[in-house]
């Protein structure tokens, strides 16, 4: 889940999603340049890069932690934000490589939203409702295409693989549930196959 730090949203995701929360990067950033002041944002921009560019979700929580400890003597409230932002912020550094650009913030969602405001904004007025959930659907299956098939796609199910955590599915041992007196004289293939689960979102 990923999201700003409303406190509403953080506190739906806590009760209601079984998913991490990830706030998003951009939004955060802008929430800690806020305590830098003009003359400082630059630099703890720069800082944050640190963090960010690290590889391992260890490494990047070492140089978050030396971050928050450089700036604490003069920037303390931005301090303070550090270390309670670090496990939120840095959430996407436990997901695959491949995954983290397309988790750490909104904007893809945020991408995909203007571009529904804008197409809506064309047509100006629709006759129904039902007119407006064929663009708006045309739209997001338009999107969904180009995610599925584009040469850096959202994800793949190959990257997703590696995070299930569930027990392979065979199809023989469900015919089996099904119909246990057909399973006996009749036994199916032994092939089975696995479903991933999308655990990520």
């Amino acid at each position: 889940m990923i999201s700003d730090a409303h406190d509403a949203i953080k506190a739906a995701v806590a009760k209601l999603v079984r998913a991490t929360w990830q706030r998003c990067r951009v939004h955060f950033m802008r929430n800690a340049l806020a305590h830098a002041g003009k003359s400082g944002r630059r630099v703890v921009a720069a800082f944050f890069a640190t963090a960010f560019a690290r590889d391992s979700a260890t490494a990047a929580s070492a140089q978050w932690r030396q971050v928050a400890g450089q700036v604490r003597p003069k920037l303390p409230k931005l301090a303070t934000l550090l270390d309670q932002a670090e496990e939120n912020a840095l959430a996407y550094m436990s997901f695959p490589r491949e995954h983290r650009a397309k988790i750490h913030s909104t904007n893809p969602l945020e991408r995909l939203n203007g571009e529904i405001k804008r197409r809506t904004d064309v047509v100006g007025i629709f006759p129904n409702e039902a007119a407006i959930t064929r663009l708006i659907g045309a739209i997001l299956l338009e999107q969904n295409d180009e995610w599925a098939v584009q040469r850096a796609r959202y994800m793949t199910l190959e990257t997703i693989a590696p995070l299930r955590h569930d027990n392979p599915v065979s199809l023989t041992g469900m015919a089996r549930d099904r119909d246990p007196a057909q399973a006996g004289d009749h036994p199916g293939p032994t092939a089975s196959y696995t479903t991933p689960r999308d655990t990520t979102h």
